[in-house]
């Protein structure tokens, strides 16, 4: 059986990853665009990564982006994704096409801009091998040394690792299981980074994924869609929480900061709150 992967939809799913890259980049000083022309007219690549203020990646940086990206010197990465087509020779001419255009568009010097093609799909090993695409010290970073084509690297996001800086990524592959154990990672993680906007939009793709189901959507959704969707999503199993799921799942040092110092004492004996004052004072002596 052959394994599941994403139908052909007219669904901007390169607008959803560069949505997702950019709620999680931009904070640190990462500029993420998505529908980049690389010439004064159309074609566009699909998303562009900008690194302005540093020579170098930063740990931070770093720490958020997948292999292969995170160890790379240019300042300039041009990702072309393929969601739905294999990796075949017109997805890394066109690759190659934006790699030329945009560095001359924007006179940049060759060191200054990587391009990567991103395939949800894992490419086949007769393609590699026909392109001399050989794996890396990174599972699913390919590159090869032959002229031209040396200037693409290759990430299958189907065979990343599961380090926390690929699982951005992952969340894109075309194998379901793939995909639902890239989520299940992310929310175990539990990022102190992570904001409202990320999670909702987070949940959003889950939705999308594994709720409503992509197949059973006639109409194409905007990235603000998808936080919307998210939104709704946790708005209504957060309606059905009681107060002992809020605390279990948040502790109380979160919870309380949000209600009066009225309120936080309301209820307590005069004894206790007498005692924990008395723990307090000899606490700053």
């Amino acid at each position: 059986m052959k394994p599941e992967t994403v139908k052909e939809t007219n669904m901007p799913w390169h607008r959803f990853l560069a949505r997702l890259l950019e709620l999680v980049l931009s904070p640190f000083e990462i500029e993420v665009h998505s529908d980049v022309s690389v010439m004064t007219e159309p074609p566009e690549a699909d998303i562009l990564l900008v690194r302005r203020k540093t020579p170098q990646w930063t740990a931070e940086q770093r720490a958020r982006l997948p292999d292969g990206i995170r160890d790379s010197e240019a300042s300039h990465i041009l990702l072309e994704f393929k969601c739905t087509q294999s990796f075949n020779e017109q997805a890394l001419q066109q690759a190659l096409g934006y790699d030329f255009f945009y560095k001359q568009a924007k006179k940049l010097p060759h060191l200054d801009v990587q391009t990567v093609l991103l395939s949800a799909k894992k490419p086949h090993s007769d393609t590699l091998i026909s392109m001399g695409y050989q794996p890396t010290e990174y599972s699913g970073v390919y590159r090869t040394q032959t002229p031209v084509l040396r200037k693409v690297l290759l990430l299958s996001l189907n065979e990343l690792s599961n380090e926390p800086h690929n699982l951005w990524l992952k969340c894109f592959a075309s194998r379901k299981n793939v995909k639902k154990q890239a989520f299940q990672l992310l929310e175990q993680l539990e990022f102190s980074f992570i904001t409202k906007e990320l999670q909702w939009f987070i949940h959003g793709l889950m939705q999308i994924w594994f709720g409503r189901g992509e197949k059973n959507m006639n109409f194409e959704l905007t990235p603000e869609d998808v936080s919307e969707l998210g939104k709704q999503m946790g708005d209504i199993w957060f309606a059905h929480l009681t107060v002992d799921d809020m605390l279990a799942r948040f502790g109380p040092e979160e919870v309380l900061p949000h209600f009066k110092p009225a309120d936080r004492l309301a209820g307590l004996e005069p004894e206790v709150i007498e005692d924990y004052l008395k723990q307090l004072k000899k606490q700053q002596h």
